[in-house]
Parts: structure tokens; sequence; C-alpha cells
């Protein structure tokens, strides 16, 4: 029967045990995306922690895909030695680290001085916001910043697909266990798959067919790029909506996003990391745990990949019969191991209480991702 202490096997990935950090986007690195000191640090104290598997922050494969300030960069090999120290520091605690790859299109967060910035906000610009040079999906306002990007073209999206590619070559070049390609949480990828964020009439839009497309090219060329073995992750929602996972609101449903994983696994996808609306769940007061496990339970079951499940886990008890009785390979945590990042080793040894994470999200409002319980 499987346990967490067990080993969770991607490709060529082999970890101690089958916990993972969940990406999680730490603002940490400088200006121009360079991992530092700081963010180094984070690492290595989850590493002595006990988790088998992190997951990094998000890497923007393109200057004009950064999604936010203090995200990690990888353009080119200015930063070579940076990721290469960063990876010996995780390897030095016999824990594993893939680097997560995202293009954040418009839901990057966008200051005034920002060289993404066209044209500053006027009368012109209805909405209030400025005009920014990101690709989208379609020219469509994106509800949380308000920004409408540049529709990409089939030309743009062939050159991402590429970046995406170089990206995950870097990263195998450096060290790195493998990556994960970011298609959930409303950023670019997750934008095509979307009815709401993506009005195409191409190719790229759409049947579900269309809206997968460019996901699936991005995995296509991560493969090329990085060869048959090398461990490719991909992050997706089980569904877009918490309330709406028939996907009746246009939204992505959960038989959609099934259809589109195994996709993705044909692509050349090592493994599916299932997440979702996450921000809903929390503000409809769901308290229970995990998430996602159903719809993970259900993937694990048709796919002949591994499944890492993220998202609302907080019990070993929990952890250990889901890992058990769902066929799922793997559970990631975020804000956990924000809270403790020994949590694995004090279960490990023996103290089985859940974690001390309440939930409460004041993690999430300040670069470093600070826990009021670590005060």
């Amino acid at each position: 029967m499987k346990s967490m202490f067990d080993p969770l096997v991607v490709g060529a990935l082999t970890a101690k045990n089958s916990i993972v950090r969940a990406a999680t986007a730490e603002s940490l690195a400088d200006p121009s995306g360079r991992p530092t000191a700081e963010l180094i640090g984070k690492y290595e104290e989850l590493a002595a922690g006990g988790v088998g598997t992190i997951i990094t922050g998000y890497a923007y494969v393109t200057q004009d895909g950064k999604p936010s300030e203090g995200a990690l960069g990888i353009i080119g090999d200015s930063f070579a030695d940076d990721y290469r120290k960063l990876v010996r520091v995780v390897h030095a605690y016999d824990a594993r680290i893939v680097l997560q790859l995202v293009y954040g299109g418009s839901k990057s967060k966008v200051a005034a001085d920002d060289p993404r910035v066209i044209a500053p906000a006027t009368e012109a610009s209805a909405n209030g916001v400025p005009n920014v040079s990101i690709l989208g999906a379609s020219a469509l306002e994106n509800p949380k910043t308000r920004l409408v990007p540049t529709e990409a073209t089939a030309s743009d999206l062939a050159k991402l697909a590429q970046a995406f590619g170089a990206a995950a070559a870097r990263a195998k070049g450096y060290g790195f266990d493998g990556v994960e390609i970011h298609a959930a949480h409303g950023y670019l990828i997750s934008q095509f798959l979307s009815r709401r964020s993506n009005a195409r009439e191409d190719e790229y839009g759409g049947s579900l067919r269309n809206r997968a497309r460019f996901a699936v090219e991005c995995v296509r060329a991560a493969r090329t790029a990085t060869g048959r073995d090398f461990p490719i992750l991909v992050k997706v929602n089980s569904c877009d909506d918490y309330e709406d996972p028939a996907g009746a609101q246009g939204g992505l449903g959960e038989e959609e996003s099934a259809q589109v994983c195994a996709w993705l696994v044909e692509a050349g996808a090592s493994a599916i990391d299932v997440s979702g609306d996450w921000h809903a769940v929390g503000a409809n007061g769901m308290t229970g745990e995990p998430f996602f496990a159903d719809f993970g339970a259900r993937l694990a079951g048709e796919l002949d990949v591994p499944v890492v499940v993220t998202g609302g886990w907080r019990s070993a008890d929990s952890i250990q019969a889901h890992l058990r009785d769902d066929g799922i390979a793997a559970v990631a945590m975020s804000r956990p191991f924000i809270c403790e990042p020994n949590l694995v080793a004090r279960w490990r040894s023996g103290d089985f209480e859940p974690s001390k994470c309440t939930g409460c999200g004041h993690c999430a409002k300040q670069a470093g991702i600070p826990c009021v319980f670590r005060q």
C-alpha cells in the first residue's frame, strides 16, 4: 500500500518520499529574474525539512511573460551559475527540485513603470488601465487585472512554444530534476483552454482540441528539447470554477480537463499536477481536505502517468488515506510548508499532528511569504 514515505518516481526523477512542495510565488528573485541568496535559503530550509520534491515558484520563459515582480526568469544563460547553486543546495539534502515554467499573459501584475507599458492609462483606455505589450489568447479584458492583451498570432505561439522548450533544456542543463509547465490558474496556457478568455476562430480556438493545441505544442516542444526521459510535469485546473465544475459558464470543466490531460500525456507529459480554483474554494468556506482529490483519483485511473494532487492537504491521516485508496502518486502542499518548513521531518519522527497552517492567507500578501505563526 502506498505511503507518503514511499518514493515518488516520475520519469528519470526518483524522490525519497511522495510529498511535494507545490510551486509558490516567493517573490524573492532580483528585478532581472535572478535567484537571490534569500530565495536559495528558502529552498535550502525546505530541503532540510524533509520534503521529497520542491517545485519552484514560476519562472518566465520570455521577458514579456513576466507574471509579477520577484518572479524567476529563465530566458538566457546569464543566471546559469545561480541556478546550478540552487540545485546543488537542494540536492545536498537528498531532495529533488523541479523548475516551474510560465508565461503570465494578461493575469500579470504590471506596475506603471513596467517596460511592457506602451501607453499610460488615459481616457482612451476605457477601463482605466495602461495599454501593455503582453500576448493573450484573445484581446479580452482580464477580469482580475483589467489588462487587455494583444491576441497572439500563430507565429507568436510557435515562438512561445519554442521558448518553453528552450527553458526546459536550460533547466535540464543546470541540473534540475524536471520542469513543470504551468497550464493552470488563469495564466496564458490556461487562458487558451477556457472559452471565457479564448474567443478565437482559428486553429487555436473553438473546439476543445483547438483550445488545447497551444498547451500540447508547449509540452511537445519541451519534450523535443529535453529528450525522452526528462521529467515534464504539467499543472492543470481540474476545472476553472469551484461552483461550475461542468464548465457550463464557459470555463474549463472537469470532462474537458480530463481530455486535455490525456492529450498532454500523448504529447510527452511525464506527470499531471492537479489544481483548480482554490481561491474560490477558500472564499466559499470549504474546510475539508483535500480540494481536488476526487478529480485526481479519476485521472489516476485514466492516465498511464503519475498524478500529483495540489491543494487543501493538512493532515498526515488524510494524505495516507488518499495515497492508499485513490491511486494518486503524490500530494503537493504550499502554505503548510510556509508555516512549517520541517513538516515532513516532524511527521517522519512520529509526530503526526496536522499542519499548524490555518489557511489565513496572510503569507501571500508580502514578498518572502512570511507566516504570522513564525514571527
